[in-house]
């Protein structure tokens, strides 16, 4: 009931009064005749006062419409009414919340109530609150009954503050002081200001368990949130006191001895005291250990639906093992998943335990609720402001009529993950009303950022600055095509390239694509053989699922390569292999077979899975170059722990022309020296094939054999296809010495290299972010025949990468391993900017 004011409480108190054996009067403020006061009538008689109510005025209206106070006015029109009905009429305007003051009275038969508005809520501002978000804590005062527009009520404002205290000392903040100031505006209207001075949290300082003798505090707080000051506290927080966390660390210390057979384990007391200026915490938990048990018998019971044999094989308890509660959540989770995946969608299993404390043993009767079997009625999308509802609904493997199933439905959450569009993705069931056998799904997604118009400048160790302009859009008009413009220069190259990628061509999820690219490349700053390239490519790309997590694409595509090598700078090799072909202009139509297989949980920041990509490139018959590459590429991940997910990955790359090696006799003629008499004379004729002069000076034997120079692999630095980090970029490998000395690594026809890298997720609340430990090795050789397992560079470090709004950044710091004499080391690593 809302509360009135004093001098309110008093007139109600003596109008209900009237009703009393014993005689009183109106006070004079509540008085609804206006007249002096006289002794009420006994028990049983009239009310002299008593009248029929011709009409009902009310004064003193502002916002509130009279429509809206006769709506909850019991009296009306033709009513009669005596001091107790004017009372109960009182009592039901206050009761609205509209009104600070309610007065009756009388003018003949006309009852007048003059009422006092509360003002309204213009404008209400939080400040100096950093810990609670300012969104977070106007949803909350709404709930209150404090929001802009509605009615003020000093009773809530007070509420308000005693909420927020209460929000910030669970927060382990005692100093926090919050003062809230009202304006008074005119037209009955308050602006609300709540300043908050948060103050700093309360550290913990000690935190004690006793009666702990089986296992030491170190490792039964392994995992908790609580922690002792320590030097990670300056960004873990871990030392700031919270009432939730401490609850939930209890929690966890509950469950470490169950999980460990301690039955009868008990926390006896819990004490947290603070110091006198409300800076330092002290927690003190008293336990009981007791003795461990371990398991009897485990039997199955209720109806299973499916055969007993094929539910026990899913069991992971056993007889005479230690009694483990998570490893009977564990069977329970794994039965009710079982049947869920075959319509069962509110399966359980009911644990009943039997606890022999003679023989510290427990019985276990794991007892099966399959509950109704049930269908799927509508699935609903909710979020997707974008993205048209058919994008989303063909990638489901959950349909509507179908027999639920939990697999379907996690895999659909995964596949509408890993298009991109979705910042989040969760599903979530409900039973329809009155039909128990029928369940409504919803997935409601978050949307991110699909397309984009990019200006951006970057810099990378390797490239420079680079700047790049690109209008993409991965979800064009909601369809879920992918159209990208791009173009980009920096200190080795300029491109330009268009691309086009449906990914539902056919109903069947057949994707087709093209991409047209215009670029040039030099080399000679790229630490590898130093030349320049003109190039033009168009391919058409081809893509077909066969398994839900199989994918097989086809390219065809037609290059054109103009090389142009600097004389005397370029590589011999390289400048031969030109010369054995004949030409510098390079054309092929190239052709591309590839597999691969995703069984990642997550597109961006996967913790269980695996991703392999097998690719078969080759130019047609006919090309000016004839030759295949085959690559493979594997990585998985393994989640260790909830802080730890390791990947192994390798990568693998072989090539080699299948044309005959190609050999020409070039025909040099010695030039003539100058003389007093032809001091200039004419320079020398090129070298001509076949040899035309009857007696060439010498001939130059070349030939072009292998995987042609321009197509060899590479290996070293922060490139995800040859990654080796400590070592600068590209530099791994066969090298090759110019005419002026320089030497430059030219790659190979064979590539090796793979990693084995520690994520640290814990270390950032944020999926943008991410720190690893890395082990990376590799290196590439003239051929297969050259490898040798001794010359693989290594390197370990640590690493940060931040998908950023302006882009990737990359930061690594490595420890070269087993480098030789000659390596170009470049321990500090770094990129941003993003690339197209």
């Amino acid at each position: 009931m809302t509360r009135l004011p004093p001098r309110r409480l008093l007139a109600l108190a003596l109008a209900s009064a009237a009703t009393a054996a014993a005689p009183t009067v109106f006070a004079q403020a509540a008085n609804p005749f206006a007249m002096p006061a006289s002794p009420a009538p006994a028990v049983g008689a009239p009310d002299p006062q008593a009248f029929t109510v011709s009409d009902i005025r009310i004064d003193g209206l502002q916002r509130v419409p009279a429509g809206t106070v006769f709506t909850y006015l019991p009296v009306e029109r033709g009513d009669r009414v005596d001091r107790v009905r004017v009372a109960e009429a009182i009592r039901a305007l206050y009761g609205t919340g509209f009104f600070d003051d309610v007065r009756a009275g009388r003018q003949g038969d006309i009852l007048v109530l003059t009422v006092v508005e509360r003002p309204a809520i213009n404008k209400l501002t939080l400040v100096g609150n950093k810990d609670i978000k300012t969104e977070d804590l106007l949803k909350g005062l709404a709930d209150i009954g404090l929001a802009e527009g509605d009615t003020f009520n000093r009773m809530s404002l007070d509420k308000v503050v005693q909420e927020l205290t209460r929000q910030y000392n669970n927060r382990g903040k005692y100093n926090v002081s919050i003062a809230p100031t009202v304006s008074q505006l005119d037209r009955n209207r308050v602006d609300i200001t709540i300043d908050v001075k948060e103050g700093k949290a309360a550290r913990i300082r000690h935190v004690n368990i006793v009666g702990n003798e089986k296992f030491d505090e170190e490792a039964i707080m392994d995992d908790w949130e609580s922690r002792e000051h320590n030097w990670l506290s300056w960004y873990r927080k871990d030392d700031q006191y919270s009432r939730e966390k401490l609850s939930g660390d209890l929690e966890k210390l509950n469950n470490y001895y169950l999980d460990r057979g301690y039955v009868d384990f008990s926390i006896d007391s819990t004490q947290v005291e603070i110091s006198p200026d409300k800076q330092d915490m002290f927690l003190v938990a008293g336990v009981s250990e007791g003795e461990q048990y371990t398991i009897s018998s485990v039997e199955l019971s209720g109806d299973t639906v499916l055969p007993k044999e094929d539910l026990e094989k899913r069991m992971v308890l056993r007889e005479g093992q230690v009694f483990s509660r998570r490893l009977i959540d564990r069977t329970s989770e794994s039965i009710s998943l079982s049947l869920s995946n075959i319509g069962y969608a509110f399966a359980r299993v009911n644990v009943i335990p039997q606890v022999d404390r003679e023989t510290r043993t427990v019985g276990l009767t794991l007892n099966v609720l399959p509950g109704p079997r049930t269908t799927v009625r509508h699935i609903v999308f909710k979020g997707n402001t974008r993205s048209a509802d058919e994008v989303l609904r063909r990638e489901l493997r959950q349909f509507e009529g179908a027999w639920y199933s939990q697999a379907a439905l996690d895999r659909s959450r995964v596949r509408l993950q890993n298009l991109g569009y979705f910042e989040t993705v969760e599903v979530d069931k409900a039973p329809v009303p009155g039909s128990p056998d029928k369940v409504d799904v919803t997935f409601t997604v978050k949307e991110t950022t699909s397309g984009s118009f990019v200006f951006g400048v970057g810099y990378s160790q390797l490239s420079g600055v680079n700047t790049s302009l690109q209008l993409s859009e991965n979800n064009f008009l909601g369809t879920g095509n992918r159209v990208s413009v791009a173009f980009q220069r920096s200190y080795y190259q300029t491109a330009y390239n268009f691309s086009f990628l449906n990914p539902y061509f056919t109903d069947g999820g057949m994707s087709l694509g093209y991409n047209v690219r215009v670029s040039k490349f030099d080399f000679s700053n790229f630490n590898v053989a130093q030349y320049s390239a003109d190039s033009l490519s168009a391919q058409a790309l081809f893509g077909i699922p066969i398994t839900e997590w199989d994918s097989v694409g086809a390219m065809l595509g037609i290059d054109s390569n103009n090389i142009n090598p600097t004389e005397g700078v370029t590589p011999d090799e390289v400048v031969d292999y030109i010369k054995a072909i004949g030409t510098r202009a390079f054309h092929s139509w190239r052709t591309q077979l590839r597999w691969a297989r995703d069984t990642r949980n997550d597109y961006f920041m996967p913790s269980v899975g695996a991703l392999q990509r097998a690719t078969l490139e080759a130019t047609l018959p006919g090309s000016t170059a004839e030759y295949y590459k085959l690559e493979y590429e594997y990585g998985r991940y393994w989640r260790l722990s909830p802080g730890l997910i390791m990947r192994t990955g390798i990568n693998i790359g072989y090539g080699d022309a299948y044309m005959d090696p190609i050999t020409r006799d070039l025909c040099w003629t010695a030039p003539t020296p100058p003389t007093e008499e032809n001091p200039n004379p004419p320079a020398p004729p090129a070298p001509s094939d076949p040899c035309t002069p009857s007696s060439p000076d010498y001939i130059e034997t070349v030939t072009a054999d292998g995987l042609p120079f321009f197509e060899n692999f590479y290996a070293g630095g922060t490139s995800s296809s040859g990654r080796v980090r400590g070592y600068t970029d590209n530099t791994l490998g066969p090298r090759a010495v110019n005419a002026f000395g320089f030497s430059r690594a030219v790659g190979g026809a064979l590539k090796t290299v793979g990693s084995i890298e520690m994520f640290f997720p814990r270390l950032f609340d944020s999926n943008a972010a991410r720190i690893s430990a890395f082990l990376d090795f590799g290196n590439v050789y003239k051929d297969i025949d050259a490898f040798d397992a001794s010359e693989l560079r290594a390197s370990t470090g640590v690493a940060l990468l931040w998908r950023s709004p302006m882009g990737p950044i990359s930061i690594s710091y490595a420890f070269p391993l087993r480098d030789q004499p000659g390596d170009q080391l470049e321990r500090l690593q770094f990129s941003f900017g993003g690339q197209f």
